[in-house]
This record gives C-alpha cells, structure tokens and sequence, in this order.
C-alpha cells in the first residue's frame, strides 16, 4: 500500500505539458495489437446475415404452420390425441307374450390396449392373459396386430373388469359396452337368436328386427393425453337414441316346456334332431318354436353350425301321412266324396305298373276310415279321381310350395312342382307325401284350417306395439265349415282306439291329429333309405273347439321306433298337456270315464 501511495504521488507531481496535453503514447496507434486483432467487418455482416436469414426461415416455418399448412398440422394433432367416442344406444329388450325378459342389455366392460404404450414385463403379461382367459402368446399375437389400438377381449363380466384394472398397467384401458343376456338360453335360442360383439342381430328375431332394436348410437369427440384420458370435449355430442322393446307372441313357459320334450325324445330315440310347433289357433300366434340340437345364445363360436339352424323353417322334408286329410278335405269339399262313403282298398294298387301298399289294411273302408287308419292305398284312389290341377290349387292354397310369411330369417319354401309335370303315379303319391316337401311350420299353419271354421290364419311372431294379445285373425277361407268339421272328426279318430296315434291322447282333453312317417330319400344313391325315417304328429286341441294346433317332427330316430305314432305323438300329447293348463283352458273330457291309451298298440301307419 505505501509503495502504490509514493507512485500515486510522484504521478501528481509529474509536470504536465502545456495546453493540458496528454504525453505522447509510448506505441503508434497504427501498431496496437488490440487494433491488430479487431474481427474483420465482412465477419460481422456474415453473422448478422446468417441471424437474419434464420429469423425468415423460421418466421416463414411459423406462417406456414399456422396458416397455410395449418389444416394438416391439425389432423396430425387430432390422429394423436383427438378420439370419436361412440356413445353406444342400449339395444331394446325382448319379451315374450306375459312380459318376460327373453333378451336383454347390460352394462359390460371391454379390455383395449395401445400396444406400444404397454409397459409390462413378462410376468406381468402372463398375469394379464389369465385375468383375460387366454393364453400369453394369444396375448402378444394380439399385441402385435397394430401398434395404436387393439381389443383384448370384449363384453368381459364385472369380475375380469376388475382383475385387469388392479394390475395397474399402464397401455391397458377399459370401456363401458353393453352385453347380451338371454335368461331363457339354449331353450328359446332358435326364436330369439343372437348378436356380435357391436349387439348386431346375426340369427333369430335379433336379426329380423335389427332397425328396431338396435336403435341409433351416438359421437362424443374428445381430446385424449397420453394415458388415454379424456382431457376435453371438441365440439358438440350426439346423443344415442334407444332400441325398442319387442314384445312377442311367444309364451315362455311353453317354450321351455315345448323344448324339454322334443330334447328328451331326441335322446331317448338317439335321433338326429328334433322340433316343435305350437300355434294359437284363434290368433295364428306362435307361442313355442323349438329344436334340438340347440345352441347357447351369447357364446359366440360355441357350438356346431348345424346346431344354429332353424329346423322349424329352415328343413323342409316329405312329410309322409300327414298330408292324407288334405286329400279327404278337397275330396270332399268338391262333392265327389262323402265322410261315410266307402272305397275298396286292397293291399296293393298298381299305377302304371308301380306298386302302392297298405301293410296293415281292410278290405273296404270309408273315407272317415282311410284317415282314421292311414290307408295309402284309399288316399291314392281319392287323389286318381280328381284332376292334377285341383289338388295343386288346393295344396297352394294352404300355404305349400310358398314361404311362411312371418318376419323371420331362413324360411324355406319347399317343394311342390307343378302340377303338369306330375305322372299319374306323382299324383297318386302327393296325396300321401311324397313328392312333395314342407317346413314344419307350414305344415302346422295348414293345419289352422282343421282347427278352425275352414279358413287359415296368418302367422305372426310379433304383438302390437301396444303390446295387447292380437283381436282373433281373420283368415282367407280354404274349405267350408262343414268340411273342416268333418275332418276334424277322422283326425279325433285317429287318436281313438282303432287309429294309429292312441299315444297322443291328453288326459282330461279331446284331441284331433294326424301321424306322419317318411323314409328319408337318399340324394346320391337316388333312392328312399330303408333303415333311416322321419316321424311326423301334427294336431289340435280340443277337438270340439281347438285352442292350439301342435306339430312335432324327430328326425333319424335310430333306438327302434320311428313310427310317427310312437316317436312324435307322445310328444304331442305332452306339450299339449301343459300348454292348455298355462292357457287356462278347462278340460273337457272327464278323465274317469276317458280311455288313456297310452300303453296300448297302436294301428301301425303305412308309409
């Protein structure tokens, strides 16, 4: 410090040149190194270029980003983080004729991922396939379908929601869908049918009243983060619009009961399959339509596809005698013939050198007796006596040969030519069904006309909106109310000792009914199989008054019997039992004096 003070001093001591001047620099300023290492000005105009080049590019970047590329910078933004939600509509409900559930949504959970946001290892991965059901390759496959979204698995129950939730993994989200329940299962699947995974109609009353059920879903439009939150709604949501409910003309407990029957005779006759048809009488409602083998509605995959199909209106087949009071009917009704009129019927009668046979037959016969005992041979002489014309009219008139028409995927037509290709031993055998093929609900419909004054009701699956039972249908008139009565009157002799279908007999009830038996015609081999048979009941209850019609068919019955009177009118007499007592009906027989033969043979059909 004292050294910087004597310097300081001897500084200000020093003698200052005139004017105040500054001594002379001890260096030129030409020479100043710190001149020497200035930057050269081109440098800095170069810089300063560059910096306001720079400046353009990205203001030009700026500008074409928010304006002029703006619309697909937007999308980009939206693809990444913008979703259209569907808001999906609850499907409206089935319900058969009393308002029971037979069909119906509820809330389920789906799983989803986004593949390559999943941050799981392995362990944790094989934790989520089990709380899935599937195995852990079935999940990395499903992982690697696409790397934005994936479904794990749909509609799972509220259990597997929460399994897969605890895991906490982050890529693995879930959404609130609706599933469908069918309380009735495999015994109503044939009617109702079934949806996909989006609840769209595939089988059944689902698909044929797709528009109505379904409703109309609607959109919500939200920005999604990163984890897959909803952050904000863009613009403005589409409600969802409902299904409506559906009330049908079905009656579930008939159904059930309807399908329990047929099933057990399937299985005790270790037949091929079964179905079954009950009809209301004075609405033409259906109130049971089952089949076996059957299907559990809702597990989709499940199942053989053969087991999906409709038998009731899907297959058509030969329906063997059931379509001999058709023939008596017409003959009848043309005048040609009277109920106690008498035809002789030998056991064989040759038709342009083709043999007809009654196995089990009377010299001569009434036409009251050639139904009540099934005579081939009588129904052959009664159709040979009418023109081929007449009969095809006739049989077209009751719905041969058309579509049922009910509102119903998968009807079938059936086969009955045109009359001017029939040989005369063609018309003689579409008197007793052959050469002619029919749904079993067309047959059960053609019956209404036995069952009621001569006229055949429409069918119908679908109430009202109102929901209110269907005023008794008016039908187109067929056949005279006086025919109709007297036909009824062989088909209760059928069901008499004497007859072939004693076994369809109802305690308490009178019924009237018809037995069917067909050898099944073998495609290939083109020839009728000797050891393979349908076995057809179609009939009416009460006789006096009838309420239902029932038709049964089992088809391939292979444990001995296969006779329609052994095979199908036992099942007749069953659901007829129980439909009538769920309708209410009174009995109107006393079942003291009723003879129930059940246990006892009967006359054997000839086919």
């Amino acid at each position: 410090m004292k050294r910087l003070r004597r310097l300081l001093e001897r500084r200000r001591a020093a003698p200052r040149p005139r004017g105040g001047a500054l001594p002379a620099r001890s260096v030129a300023y030409s020479t100043s190194p710190l001149l020497a290492s200035r930057t050269p000005p081109w440098r800095s105009k170069l810089v300063v270029g560059v910096l306001a080049a720079s400046f353009v590019v990205l203001l030009g970047r700026a500008l074409y980003i928010q304006v002029l590329g703006n619309d697909f910078f937007r999308k980009q933004g939206e693809i990444r983080f913008a979703r259209n939600l569907d808001l999906p509509a609850s499907r409206g409900r089935i319900l058969d004729r009393n308002g029971q559930i037979l069909a119906v949504s509820v809330p389920a959970p789906s799983v989803w991922a986004i593949p390559k946001d999943v941050d799981a290892d392995r362990g944790e991965r094989r934790r989520l396939a089990k709380a899935l059901g599937m195995s852990a390759a079935e999940l990395d496959e499903r992982l690697q379908r696409h790397p934005t979204f994936v479904w794990l698995r749909r509609q799972v129950e509220e259990q597997v929601g929460r399994d897969v939730a605890a895991l906490g993994l982050k890529g693995v989200h879930q959404v609130r869908e609706y599933k469908r329940k069918y309380p009735e299962g495999e015994a109503a699947a044939h009617v109702i049918g079934s949806t996909n995974a989006d609840e769209r109609g595939q089988e059944g009353v689902e698909f044929a009243h797709e528009r109505a059920l379904s409703g109309a879903d609607g959109k919500r439009r939200v920005i999604k983060d990163a984890r897959g939150r909803v952050v904000e709604d863009i613009g403005e949501s589409v409600q969802p619009v409902d299904g409506r409910d559906l009330r049908l003309t079905i009656d579930s407990k008939i159904q059930f009961y309807a399908y329990q029957r047929v099933r057990d005779a399937v299985m005790e006759h270790r037949a091929a399959s079964g179905s079954v048809v009950v009809l209301d009488a004075q609405s033409g409602g259906v109130l049971a339509m089952a089949n076996y083998p059957s299907f559990v509605p809702g597990q989709r995959g499940a199942g053989a596809v053969s087991a999906r199909r409709n038998l009731a209106l899907s297959d058509t087949a030969e329906p063997g005698s059931t379509m001999k009071p058709f023939i008596a009917a017409l003959a009848l009704e043309s005048g040609r013939f009277r109920p106690t009129e008498v035809l002789a019927t030998p056991r064989q009668l040759f038709i342009t050198g083709l043999p007809i046979t009654d196995e089990h037959s009377l010299p001569q016969m009434t036409v009251e007796q050639i139904v009540q005992r099934s005579s081939n041979v009588g129904t052959a002489k009664m159709a040979m006596s009418m023109p081929a014309r007449e009969i095809w009219d006739f049989y077209t008139r009751v719905g041969f040969g058309q579509k049922p028409q009910i509102d119903f995927p998968g009807r079938e037509t059936g086969r009955l030519r045109a009359w001017q290709s029939w040989r005369p031993i063609d018309q003689a055998t579409v008197g007793f069904g052959y050469g002619v093929s029919v749904s079993l609900m067309q047959l059960a419909q053609a019956y209404t006309v036995f069952a009621r004054e001569g006229d055949m009701v429409p069918i119908s699956l679908v109430l009202p909106e109102d929901g209110q039972p269907p005023a008794p249908a008016v039908g187109q008139q067929v056949v005279t109310p006086q025919t109709a009565r007297a036909v009824r009157k062989m088909l209760a002799m059928v069901t008499s000792p004497g007859g072939t279908a004693l076994k369809a007999q109802v305690p308490g009830y009178s019924v009237a009914g018809k037995t069917g038996t067909s050898r099944k015609w073998l495609k290939h081999e083109k020839r009728y199989a000797s050891d393979r048979h349908r076995g057809w009941f179609v009939g009416l209850a009460p006789a006096d008054k009838p309420r239902i019609v029932v038709a049964v068919m089992i088809d391939e019955p292979r444990a001995g019997k296969y006779f329609g009177g052994d095979v199908a009118a036992p099942v007749f007499s069953q659901v007829v039992q129980q439909t009538l007592r769920s309708m209410g009906v009174p009995p109107d027989l006393d079942v003291k004096s009723q003879i129930v033969a059940h246990d006892l043979p009967s006359v054997q059909e000839n086919y």
